[in-house]
Protein backbone atom coordinates (compact mmCIF):
# COMPACT_ATOMS: atom_id res chain seq x y z
CA UNK A 1 0.00 0.00 0.00
CA UNK A 2 1.22 3.41 -1.24
CA UNK A 3 1.17 5.99 1.86
CA UNK A 4 0.38 10.02 0.67
CA UNK A 5 1.19 12.50 3.31
CA UNK A 6 -1.82 14.94 2.53
CA UNK A 7 0.51 17.83 4.06
CA UNK A 8 2.97 17.92 1.47
CA UNK A 9 3.32 21.29 -0.53
CA UNK A 10 -0.24 23.27 -0.70
CA UNK A 11 -1.61 20.25 1.69
CA UNK A 12 -4.91 20.95 0.31
CA UNK A 13 -7.79 18.50 -1.12
CA UNK A 14 -5.59 18.12 -4.84
CA UNK A 15 -3.49 15.52 -3.09
CA UNK A 16 -6.54 13.51 -2.35
CA UNK A 17 -8.52 14.23 -5.91
CA UNK A 18 -5.00 12.95 -7.72
CA UNK A 19 -4.13 10.24 -5.77
CA UNK A 20 -7.89 8.29 -6.26
CA UNK A 21 -7.69 9.21 -9.79
CA UNK A 22 -4.32 7.69 -10.37
CA UNK A 23 -4.97 4.87 -7.54
CA UNK A 24 -8.09 3.79 -9.57
CA UNK A 25 -6.64 3.80 -12.77
CA UNK A 26 -3.30 1.90 -11.55
CA UNK A 27 -5.29 -0.18 -9.33
CA UNK A 28 -3.03 0.68 -6.37
CA UNK A 29 -4.11 0.55 -3.12
CA UNK A 30 -3.38 4.07 -1.32
CA UNK A 31 -3.52 5.24 2.12
CA UNK A 32 -3.45 8.75 2.56
CA UNK A 33 -2.72 10.57 6.25
CA UNK A 34 -3.28 14.02 7.59
CA UNK A 35 -5.45 14.77 4.97
CA UNK A 36 -6.00 18.88 3.93
CA UNK A 37 -3.78 19.53 7.06
CA UNK A 38 -2.80 22.39 5.56
CA UNK A 39 -6.24 24.16 5.63
CA UNK A 40 -7.96 26.19 8.46
CA UNK A 41 -10.33 23.15 8.89
CA UNK A 42 -8.49 19.73 8.19
CA UNK A 43 -9.95 16.29 7.31
CA UNK A 44 -12.37 15.59 4.64
CA UNK A 45 -15.61 17.94 3.78
CA UNK A 46 -18.80 17.21 1.73
CA UNK A 47 -17.42 17.92 -0.91
CA UNK A 48 -13.95 15.89 -0.86
CA UNK A 49 -16.42 13.20 0.33
CA UNK A 50 -18.51 13.02 -2.86
CA UNK A 51 -15.38 12.59 -4.58
CA UNK A 52 -14.23 9.90 -2.74
CA UNK A 53 -17.47 8.18 -3.16
CA UNK A 54 -18.26 8.92 -6.60
CA UNK A 55 -14.35 7.66 -7.55
CA UNK A 56 -14.80 4.52 -5.14
CA UNK A 57 -18.54 4.38 -7.14
CA UNK A 58 -16.18 4.14 -10.33
CA UNK A 59 -13.44 1.65 -9.49
CA UNK A 60 -15.59 -1.01 -7.25
CA UNK A 61 -13.41 0.71 -4.19
CA UNK A 62 -13.29 -0.56 -0.56
CA UNK A 63 -12.93 2.81 1.76
CA UNK A 64 -12.12 3.25 5.31
CA UNK A 65 -12.15 6.78 6.91
CA UNK A 66 -14.83 7.87 4.47
CA UNK A 67 -16.54 10.26 7.02
CA UNK A 68 -16.67 14.09 7.34
CA UNK A 69 -13.47 15.31 9.58
CA UNK A 70 -11.29 12.15 8.98
CA UNK A 71 -8.24 13.34 8.43
CA UNK A 72 -6.73 9.36 7.00
CA UNK A 73 -8.62 7.18 4.04
CA UNK A 74 -7.62 3.84 2.83
CA UNK A 75 -8.75 3.36 -0.63
CA UNK A 76 -8.88 -0.03 -2.49
CA UNK A 77 -9.87 0.15 -5.98
CA UNK A 78 -11.57 -2.48 -7.82
CA UNK A 79 -12.49 -2.91 -11.57
CA UNK A 80 -13.31 0.38 -13.74
CA UNK A 81 -17.20 0.28 -14.05
CA UNK A 82 -18.76 2.02 -17.01
CA UNK A 83 -22.94 3.29 -17.01
CA UNK A 84 -24.55 6.22 -15.78
CA UNK A 85 -24.39 8.00 -12.11
CA UNK A 86 -25.67 10.51 -10.23
CA UNK A 87 -23.52 12.13 -7.20
CA UNK A 88 -25.05 15.30 -5.16
CA UNK A 89 -22.24 17.23 -2.96
CA UNK A 90 -25.46 18.55 -0.78
CA UNK A 91 -23.92 21.89 -0.12
CA UNK A 92 -22.45 24.58 -2.52
CA UNK A 93 -19.12 22.24 -2.58
CA UNK A 94 -17.41 22.31 -5.89
CA UNK A 95 -18.80 20.34 -8.87
CA UNK A 96 -15.87 20.93 -11.34
CA UNK A 97 -13.15 19.37 -8.04
CA UNK A 98 -15.09 16.43 -7.75
CA UNK A 99 -14.60 15.95 -11.70
CA UNK A 100 -11.05 16.51 -11.25
CA UNK A 101 -11.26 13.27 -9.35
CA UNK A 102 -13.47 11.47 -11.89
CA UNK A 103 -11.86 12.44 -15.27
CA UNK A 104 -8.89 10.45 -15.50
CA UNK A 105 -10.88 7.26 -14.32
CA UNK A 106 -13.14 7.89 -17.00
CA UNK A 107 -10.87 8.13 -19.55
CA UNK A 108 -9.64 4.66 -18.85
CA UNK A 109 -13.73 2.67 -18.69
CA UNK A 110 -14.16 -0.09 -20.77
CA UNK A 111 -17.17 1.87 -22.18
CA UNK A 112 -19.14 4.85 -22.40
CA UNK A 113 -19.78 7.04 -18.55
CA UNK A 114 -22.63 9.71 -18.28
CA UNK A 115 -22.35 11.61 -14.73
CA UNK A 116 -25.06 14.05 -13.45
CA UNK A 117 -23.31 15.80 -10.19
CA UNK A 118 -25.18 17.95 -8.25
CA UNK A 119 -23.44 21.25 -5.94
CA UNK A 120 -21.65 24.77 -6.70
CA UNK A 121 -21.06 25.28 -10.59
CA UNK A 122 -19.01 28.74 -9.34
CA UNK A 123 -17.74 28.76 -6.08
CA UNK A 124 -14.46 30.57 -4.85
CA UNK A 125 -11.38 28.49 -4.99
CA UNK A 126 -11.97 26.34 -7.86
CA UNK A 127 -12.16 26.36 -11.72
CA UNK A 128 -15.62 27.77 -12.57
CA UNK A 129 -18.04 25.38 -14.67
CA UNK A 130 -16.89 27.95 -17.73
CA UNK A 131 -13.73 27.06 -17.62
CA UNK A 132 -13.98 23.44 -18.62
CA UNK A 133 -15.30 23.66 -22.21
CA UNK A 134 -13.84 26.49 -22.94
CA UNK A 135 -9.94 25.72 -21.77
CA UNK A 136 -9.76 22.71 -19.95
CA UNK A 137 -11.23 19.71 -22.02
CA UNK A 138 -9.39 21.26 -25.56
CA UNK A 139 -6.30 21.36 -23.83
CA UNK A 140 -6.95 17.36 -22.70
CA UNK A 141 -8.47 16.68 -26.09
CA UNK A 142 -4.97 17.45 -27.32
CA UNK A 143 -4.11 14.19 -25.72
CA UNK A 144 -6.77 11.85 -26.74
CA UNK A 145 -9.13 12.55 -23.80
CA UNK A 146 -12.68 12.65 -25.57
CA UNK A 147 -15.48 14.69 -23.16
CA UNK A 148 -18.45 16.71 -23.29
CA UNK A 149 -19.87 19.01 -20.56
CA UNK A 150 -23.54 20.13 -20.05
CA UNK A 151 -24.34 23.06 -17.61
CA UNK A 152 -28.23 22.18 -16.75
CA UNK A 153 -27.82 24.65 -13.91
CA UNK A 154 -25.78 27.00 -12.09
CA UNK A 155 -25.12 26.82 -8.21
CA UNK A 156 -23.38 29.74 -6.32
CA UNK A 157 -22.16 29.78 -2.40
CA UNK A 158 -24.07 29.61 -0.41
CA UNK A 159 -27.51 27.67 -1.99
CA UNK A 160 -25.49 25.78 -4.30
CA UNK A 161 -27.96 23.58 -6.36
CA UNK A 162 -26.27 23.50 -9.99
CA UNK A 163 -26.47 20.85 -12.00
CA UNK A 164 -23.87 19.87 -14.76
CA UNK A 165 -23.98 16.32 -16.75
CA UNK A 166 -20.38 14.70 -17.68
CA UNK A 167 -19.79 12.28 -20.49
CA UNK A 168 -16.53 10.28 -21.57
CA UNK A 169 -15.72 7.91 -24.04
CA UNK A 170 -12.76 5.25 -23.32
CA UNK A 171 -9.45 6.70 -24.96
CA UNK A 172 -7.18 4.81 -26.95
CA UNK A 173 -4.02 5.68 -24.75
CA UNK A 174 -3.38 9.36 -23.80
CA UNK A 175 -0.60 11.38 -25.90
CA UNK A 176 2.14 13.13 -24.76
CA UNK A 177 2.50 16.79 -25.38
CA UNK A 178 5.34 18.65 -27.02
CA UNK A 179 4.81 22.34 -28.56
CA UNK A 180 7.19 24.09 -29.83
CA UNK A 181 5.30 27.14 -29.20
CA UNK A 182 2.36 28.84 -28.44
CA UNK A 183 1.85 30.83 -31.87
CA UNK A 184 -0.14 33.65 -32.36
CA UNK A 185 -3.45 34.87 -30.61
CA UNK A 186 -6.17 34.39 -33.18
CA UNK A 187 -9.27 35.12 -30.90
CA UNK A 188 -10.60 35.47 -27.34
CA UNK A 189 -14.16 33.94 -26.29
CA UNK A 190 -15.70 33.62 -23.00
CA UNK A 191 -19.05 33.59 -20.91
CA UNK A 192 -20.28 36.51 -18.59
CA UNK A 193 -22.79 35.29 -16.28
CA UNK A 194 -25.51 37.10 -13.92
CA UNK A 195 -28.47 34.45 -12.50
CA UNK A 196 -31.06 36.05 -10.32
CA UNK A 197 -28.99 39.55 -10.39
CA UNK A 198 -29.84 42.37 -12.85
CA UNK A 199 -28.66 41.61 -16.44
CA UNK A 200 -26.24 44.56 -16.65
CA UNK A 201 -24.06 43.23 -14.45
CA UNK A 202 -23.06 40.44 -16.92
CA UNK A 203 -23.37 43.50 -19.55
CA UNK A 204 -20.75 45.26 -17.28
CA UNK A 205 -18.52 42.39 -16.48
CA UNK A 206 -18.13 41.43 -20.06
CA UNK A 207 -17.58 45.28 -21.32
CA UNK A 208 -14.65 45.48 -18.79
CA UNK A 209 -13.08 42.86 -19.80
CA UNK A 210 -13.23 43.75 -23.23
CA UNK A 211 -12.13 46.93 -22.89
CA UNK A 212 -8.43 45.96 -21.07
CA UNK A 213 -7.99 42.67 -24.00
CA UNK A 214 -8.09 45.61 -26.46
CA UNK A 215 -6.31 48.00 -24.89
CA UNK A 216 -3.33 45.64 -24.64
CA UNK A 217 -3.60 44.65 -27.97
CA UNK A 218 -5.20 41.67 -28.07
CA UNK A 219 -8.40 40.95 -30.78
CA UNK A 220 -11.99 42.15 -29.41
CA UNK A 221 -12.99 39.26 -27.31
CA UNK A 222 -16.46 37.47 -28.25
CA UNK A 223 -18.21 37.14 -24.91
CA UNK A 224 -21.75 35.83 -24.87
CA UNK A 225 -23.81 36.88 -21.88
CA UNK A 226 -26.09 34.62 -20.04
CA UNK A 227 -28.82 36.20 -17.86
CA UNK A 228 -31.06 33.33 -17.73
CA UNK A 229 -34.92 34.52 -16.41
CA UNK A 230 -36.02 31.35 -15.36
CA UNK A 231 -36.52 30.95 -11.37
CA UNK A 232 -35.12 27.47 -11.38
CA UNK A 233 -31.10 28.84 -10.19
CA UNK A 234 -30.89 29.11 -6.57
CA UNK A 235 -28.51 32.07 -6.86
CA UNK A 236 -27.95 35.04 -7.02
CA UNK A 237 -24.54 34.59 -8.43
CA UNK A 238 -22.33 36.37 -11.05
CA UNK A 239 -18.73 35.75 -13.01
CA UNK A 240 -17.13 35.31 -15.91
CA UNK A 241 -14.38 33.00 -17.69
CA UNK A 242 -12.52 34.44 -20.37
CA UNK A 243 -10.19 32.05 -22.94
CA UNK A 244 -7.72 32.83 -25.48
CA UNK A 245 -6.94 30.51 -28.60
CA UNK A 246 -3.69 30.62 -30.67
CA UNK A 247 -2.81 29.56 -34.39
CA UNK A 248 -1.09 26.73 -32.81
CA UNK A 249 -3.93 25.04 -30.85
CA UNK A 250 -3.42 26.50 -27.48
CA UNK A 251 -5.72 27.69 -24.71
CA UNK A 252 -5.28 30.01 -21.99
CA UNK A 253 -8.05 30.88 -19.37
CA UNK A 254 -9.12 33.09 -16.84
CA UNK A 255 -12.15 33.68 -14.72
CA UNK A 256 -13.50 36.14 -11.85
CA UNK A 257 -16.39 35.45 -9.80
CA UNK A 258 -18.90 38.42 -8.31
CA UNK A 259 -19.10 39.18 -5.01
CA UNK A 260 -20.49 40.95 -2.43
CA UNK A 261 -19.45 44.68 -2.46
CA UNK A 262 -17.64 44.15 -5.46
CA UNK A 263 -18.35 46.05 -8.75
CA UNK A 264 -19.21 44.03 -12.20
CA UNK A 265 -16.20 46.36 -14.27
CA UNK A 266 -13.48 45.24 -11.51
CA UNK A 267 -14.86 41.58 -11.96
CA UNK A 268 -14.33 41.49 -15.73
CA UNK A 269 -10.82 43.75 -15.41
CA UNK A 270 -9.81 40.59 -12.86
CA UNK A 271 -10.01 38.24 -15.22
CA UNK A 272 -8.65 39.81 -18.18
CA UNK A 273 -5.64 41.14 -16.26
CA UNK A 274 -5.03 37.96 -15.13
CA UNK A 275 -5.05 36.87 -19.10
CA UNK A 276 -3.14 39.55 -20.13
CA UNK A 277 -0.53 38.51 -17.37
CA UNK A 278 -0.02 34.63 -18.65
CA UNK A 279 -0.22 35.32 -22.24
CA UNK A 280 2.21 37.59 -21.81
CA UNK A 281 4.48 34.84 -20.79
CA UNK A 282 4.45 33.24 -24.36
CA UNK A 283 3.82 29.85 -22.20
CA UNK A 284 1.08 26.99 -23.94
CA UNK A 285 -0.50 26.39 -20.31
CA UNK A 286 -2.10 29.02 -18.25
CA UNK A 287 -1.74 28.75 -14.26
CA UNK A 288 -4.56 26.59 -13.82
CA UNK A 289 -4.31 24.21 -16.22
CA UNK A 290 0.05 23.55 -15.41
CA UNK A 291 -1.58 21.41 -12.44
CA UNK A 292 -4.49 20.50 -13.41
CA UNK A 293 -3.20 18.18 -16.41
CA UNK A 294 0.05 16.48 -14.32
CA UNK A 295 -2.35 13.39 -13.63
CA UNK A 296 -2.98 12.89 -17.11
CA UNK A 297 0.43 13.88 -18.48
CA UNK A 298 1.91 10.74 -16.40
CA UNK A 299 -0.28 8.31 -17.74
CA UNK A 300 0.45 9.51 -21.07
CA UNK A 301 2.92 7.93 -23.09
CA UNK A 302 6.08 9.07 -23.76
CA UNK A 303 7.78 12.44 -22.43
CA UNK A 304 5.78 15.79 -21.93
CA UNK A 305 7.75 18.59 -21.96
CA UNK A 306 5.22 22.02 -22.21
CA UNK A 307 5.32 25.45 -20.73
CA UNK A 308 3.61 26.86 -17.84
CA UNK A 309 2.16 30.34 -17.34
CA UNK A 310 3.35 29.99 -13.75
CA UNK A 311 5.25 27.39 -11.02
CA UNK A 312 2.75 27.20 -8.04
CA UNK A 313 2.30 25.15 -4.91
CA UNK A 314 -0.51 23.44 -6.40
CA UNK A 315 1.55 22.39 -9.69
CA UNK A 316 5.01 21.76 -7.56
CA UNK A 317 2.51 19.43 -5.31
CA UNK A 318 0.65 17.29 -7.75
CA UNK A 319 4.19 16.62 -9.19
CA UNK A 320 4.86 14.57 -6.66
CA UNK A 321 1.83 12.67 -5.92
CA UNK A 322 2.17 11.79 -9.43
CA UNK A 323 5.58 10.10 -8.65
CA UNK A 324 4.39 8.87 -5.41
CA UNK A 325 1.37 7.10 -7.02
CA UNK A 326 2.21 6.37 -10.64
CA UNK A 327 6.16 6.52 -10.44
CA UNK A 328 5.96 8.95 -12.39
CA UNK A 329 9.58 10.65 -13.14
CA UNK A 330 9.15 14.82 -13.56
CA UNK A 331 11.56 17.97 -13.73
CA UNK A 332 10.16 21.52 -12.54
CA UNK A 333 11.52 24.25 -13.86
CA UNK A 334 11.03 27.47 -12.78
CA UNK A 335 10.60 29.72 -9.45
CA UNK A 336 7.87 30.10 -7.18
CA UNK A 337 5.03 32.44 -9.35
CA UNK A 338 7.25 33.04 -12.36
CA UNK A 339 6.90 30.92 -15.87
CA UNK A 340 8.20 27.57 -15.86
CA UNK A 341 8.41 24.31 -17.98
CA UNK A 342 7.22 20.63 -16.61
CA UNK A 343 9.11 18.04 -18.46
CA UNK A 344 7.50 14.29 -17.04
CA UNK A 345 7.80 10.61 -18.71
CA UNK A 346 4.02 9.28 -18.50
CA UNK A 347 3.50 5.41 -17.77
CA UNK A 348 2.08 4.55 -21.39
CA UNK A 349 -1.14 3.18 -19.90
CA UNK A 350 -3.77 1.70 -22.44
CA UNK A 351 -7.24 0.49 -21.47
CA UNK A 352 -7.77 -2.78 -20.95
CA UNK A 353 -10.13 -4.56 -22.84
CA UNK A 354 -13.04 -5.63 -20.42
CA UNK A 355 -16.96 -5.61 -20.25
CA UNK A 356 -18.44 -3.02 -18.06
CA UNK A 357 -19.63 -3.84 -14.43
CA UNK A 358 -23.32 -3.29 -14.24
CA UNK A 359 -23.47 0.34 -12.68
CA UNK A 360 -24.49 1.45 -9.55
CA UNK A 361 -27.45 4.21 -9.92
Amino acid sequence: MIEVDGSFGEGGGQILRTTLALSAVLKKDVKVVNIRRGRPKPGLMAQHLTGVHAAAVLCDAETRGEEVGSEELVFNPGRIRAGKFKFDVGTAGSVTLVLQALMPIMAFAPRRIELEITGGTDVKWSPPVDYLPLVELPVLERLGYRGHLELLRRGHYPKGGGLIRFMSEPCKGLRSITPDNVGRINSVEGVSHAVRLPPHIAQRQADSAVQILVANGYPRPDIRLETPEDRIHLGPGSGIVLAARTDCEARLGADSLGDRGVPAERVGSDAAERLVEDLGTGCFLDRHMADIIVPYLALAEGRSDVSIARVTKHVQTNLRVAEWVAGAKSQLKGELDQPGRISLDGLGLKPESLDAVSPIE
